[in-house]
């Protein structure tokens, strides 16, 4: 695996620096990994003369990024999706586990004259002409740092400030992985990243009248025991109403507190995105594989945390969600 990583590195390098026009994508409502690793690339393409246009996948036509994301973007590389050419040179997909997670750019994988893919989602198939794909990565960031020092880029604080952004999301502020993430953290303090200003602009800014409204969600929680014992689950749903009265960054912080239930084994937060649309967040401490039952339903992630999108009644979607929590992994059908 290693060297099959080193080589895709040096192959990934090898396209980018001899392109003359690149695009970089995310997934659809990208995170701070996803389009952290897409400016710090782009950021470094950029300085090296290419052209260069950031964008993410969309769905339901809304083409804005996530407001606490939009400072990494110094340049003006991001684009909204309508401008990605139909058929670039080069096109990067970061932090994507799969082709259809680009929403409506999916297609430009297959139209590009050279496509790279950069990922640590084990359960990414694999897409691309070049995979530099590592699930024992952290964060897609820690692929992008590689990529970043076979171009031969030096660190400075507006590439590494997408960086931070990304590692300390992805490893839940340093609580998940091994050494690595914390060794780049290092490195990238030293290169001039100011943390506290960062972190907070990402994770530590609500609107007051969202206590308001986190408290009803979290006042709504339930815990479903364990079948068989030690596999009990909290979930929690955000009504449609409260998703579109609120940024996607406050949306997406619900589960890092329905998560704390020391009782639950995994957690589940359904955000009702339409009439009958659903994307679900899932986390598990260890002894469940949530990426095996969002795989199963249309979704994918990681072993620890996962999500899906599914259109139906929350009803049927929690009852597959704890049918194969019980299974063990093993995703139930709707």
């Amino acid at each position: 695996m290693g060297r099959t990583v080193a080589r895709a590195v040096a192959d990934a390098a090898a396209v980018l620096r001899g392109a003359e026009e690149v695009v970089l994508l995310g997934h659809v409502s990208p995170d701070a990994d996803s389009l952290g690793s897409a400016l710090a690339l782009g950021l470094a393409l950029h300085r090296r003369g290419t052209s260069v246009r950031v964008s993410f996948g969309v769905q339901d036509g809304d083409e804005s990024a996530p407001e606490s994301l939009r400072a990494l973007d110094t340049e003006g590389l991001l684009v909204p999706a309508s401008a990605v050419p139909e058929a670039p040179e080069v096109v990067v997909a970061c932090d994507t586990a799969d082709q259809r997670r680009l929403g409506v750019l999916a297609g430009r994988i297959d139209a590009a004259g050279r496509s790279i893919l950069v990922d640590h989602h084990a359960s990414n198939p694999g897409f691309g002409t070049v995979r530099v794909l590592d699930p024992r990565a952290e964060a897609t960031v820690m692929l992008v740092r590689r990529i970043l020092a076979e171009l031969g880029t030096p660190l400075d604080p507006l590439i590494g400030r997408c960086l931070y952004a990304g590692l300390a999301t992805d490893t839940v502020g340093f609580r998940i992985g091994g050494p690595g993430p914390h060794r780049l953290a290092a490195e990238l303090v030293e290169s001039g990243v100011e943390v506290e200003p960062l972190m907070r602009g990402l994770v530590d800014s609500h609107p007051f009248a969202w206590l308001g409204a986190l408290g009803g969600i979290l006042a709504r929680a339930e815990l479903e025991p364990g079948v068989p014992a030690g596999r009990a689950t909290v979930h929690a749903t955000v009504p449609l109403d409260v998703v579109r009265r609120f940024r996607p960054e406050e949306v997406e912080s619900v589960v890092d507190h329905v998560r704390t239930a020391v009782e639950a084994e995994v957690t589940a937060v359904l955000k009702q995105v339409g009439e009958a649309r659903w994307t679900v967040s899932l986390r598990s401490r260890g002894a469940v594989d949530v990426a095996a039952i969002a795989v199963g339903l249309g979704g994918g992630g990681h072993p620890r945390a996962a999500g899906f999108t599914r259109d139906g009644r929350r009803e049927e979607i929690l009852a597959a969600i704890l049918g194969a929590v019980a299974a063990g992994g093993r995703s139930g059908r709707i």
